[in-house]
């Protein structure tokens, strides 16, 4: 691989931005697909594949060409509200996972680095929590203290940016309150209903590693079908 190449990817992992190294296998020449990037003439005539396989993720040689593909990704930002026994374990989920989690918590005897070490723990109010944090459509947020005044408010600031993930723990009818609470603070029903609530897939379990664990499970389903 050409220094001048080591080196643009060096620079677009500083940027932390997404994109794929294309080599072709009949000749060892690669390039770097970025899509705001035009490619040249040698890798252009496959454009569609490589979009396609550069969407989905994937990695590998593309079928029925030449062409090796390598994508790198950026890790999906998981914001956790709540710092309690449940978020420990979704923490240890995601550990082998592509996700990047940050905890919330304005409550500082609950949101400690010796309960997460090694894990962006804000000891904030939501509201100001999320000034230090950059989100996008790319972001999921897991509510999970059930407490309405820190839960709400990042619930609130999830659906207006639009995460891809939303979900909160509870009951189904804290769940019907918690709707209740957001119809009356003006979002739509279509809004509302993009709420996972109650979270989690249904596997039966009652455990905290087994909550967490159909958390992981429902949010990993959500992130294939983005």
């Amino acid at each position: 691989m050409k220094q001048s190449l080591l080196k643009e990817i060096i620079e677009l992992k500083k940027q932390k931005k997404e994109f794929a190294i294309l080599t072709d296998i009949s000749n060892a020449t690669s390039e770097i697909y970025t899509q705001d990037k035009p490619l040249s003439e040698n890798f252009n005539k496959n454009l569609l594949d490589i979009k396609r396989y550069y969407d989905e993720k994937k990695n590998g040689v593309i079928e029925n060409t030449n062409i090796f593909i390598e994508t790198y990704v950026l890790p999906i930002k998981v914001i956790i509200i709540g710092a309690v026994h449940i978020a420990q374990y979704l923490v240890d989920f995601a550990k082998s996972l592509n996700f990047e989690i940050s905890i919330i918590d304005p409550r500082g005897y609950f949101a400690s680095e010796q309960r997460f070490p090694n894990i962006k723990v804000i000891n904030k109010w939501p509201n100001e929590a999320f000034q230090e944090i950059k989100t996008n459509t790319n972001t999921a947020l897991i509510a999970l203290t059930h407490d309405p005044k820190i839960d709400d408010p990042a619930i609130q600031y999830a659906l207006k940016n639009k995460f891809y993930y939303i979900g909160a723990l509870g009951s189904k009818k804290t769940h019907a309150n918690r709707c209740e609470r957001l119809k009356v603070a003006g979002f739509t029903d279509g809004e509302i209903s993009s709420i996972h609530g109650p979270i989690g897939i249904k596997l039966g379990g009652k455990s905290a590693p087994e909550i967490a664990l159909s958390i992981i499970a429902q949010l990993v389903s959500e992130t294939y079908k983005k």
